[in-house]
């Protein structure tokens, strides 16, 4: 992808403003609240610090040296946005999906980037001093910064999110998508599809040719049922996986770890699960 000067969507500083209050007013479920859409806008060089845009729908929108510092945009649709030159000191893009943005030159450090979608996204030159990565999705993502591994880390699942945060997403995450489905107690019930036939379980693909092997992103597909298939078919394999990953969990796994730790956080989080879902003595289940 490249830097466009393709015509697009203009907003004077009043109708921005606009924009942005009844985002606002959105995001607190209000109802004369309305979702931002800034797909295709043209906000090149704007000033945007400090501004909530998270949920936000940005796609393809021109944000070349825009001031983002400090933005929430957790969770916001910035897929195929050109981000060159922008400056994203200490955003929260935590979930964001930046798939295939263009942020060559973009200075991001410090900010929240976990759990983010970036596959395919250019990084070139970009800044992630001190960035918090944790979960970012990175496959396919080009001139990725030296220290930024796309393969399986030495710690993959070193997690900064506390459970509640997760869910709180998750839930914004569902409200927002809804076409994705949900399935309780996801890598619980993963592992007990892996546990009953172990050799159905191999991170070196997304399915095999004969239809029984998976990786773990395959596996949250079938535990998806005929939706998480109908999703697979519109999206790809992982996609349709992270997004059932968040809407089920508030986060994406590492989809491409080994296979020793793949396995190992699955049952980490199967069996935080299973707790979570076990009734203390006396609660009525």
């Amino acid at each position: 992808m490249e830097a466009t000067t393709t015509e697009r969507r203009k907003f004077t500083g009043e109708q921005l403003a606009e924009i942005l209050a009844k985002h606002k007013k959105w995001r607190r479920g209000e109802a004369d609240g309305a979702r931002a859409d800034l797909a295709d806008a043209y906000l090149a060089g704007a000033n945007l610090a400090g501004a909530n845009l998270a949920g936000a729908y940005l796609a393809d929108a021109n944000l070349a040296d825009a001031n983002l510092a400090d933005a929430y945009l957790a969770g916001a649709n910035l897929a195929r946005a050109d981000l060159a030159g922008a400056y994203l000191a200490g955003a929260n893009l935590a979930g964001a999906d930046l798939a295939d943005a263009y942020l060559a030159g973009a200075y991001l450090a410090d900010a929240n980037l976990a759990d983010a979608y970036l596959a395919g996204a250019n990084l070139a030159g970009a800044d992630l001093a001190g960035a918090d990565l944790a979960g970012a999705y990175l496959a396919d993502a080009t001139n990725v910064p030296v220290g930024v591994e796309k393969n399986d880390p030495p710690e993959p699942y070193v997690r900064r999110v506390d459970g509640a945060a997760r869910a709180a997403y998750a839930q914004r995450y569902r409200e927002r998508h809804p076409e994705v489905p949900v399935v309780e107690r996801l890598d619980a019930r993963i592992l007990e599809a892996i546990e009953a036939t172990p050799a159905s379980f191999n991170m070196g693909v997304w399915h095999s040719e004969c239809g029984t092997m998976h990786c773990r992103a395959g596996h949250a597909v079938l535990q998806a049922g005929d939706a998480g298939r109908e999703l697979e078919r519109q999206h790809g394999t992982r996609a349709a996986a992270a997004m059932i990953y968040r809407a089920s969990t508030g986060r994406t796994p590492h989809f491409f770890a080994s296979n020793e730790h793949a396995l190992e956080d699955i049952r980490a989080c199967a069996a935080a699960q299973t707790a979570a879902s076990t009734p203390e003595p006396g609660q009525v289940p």
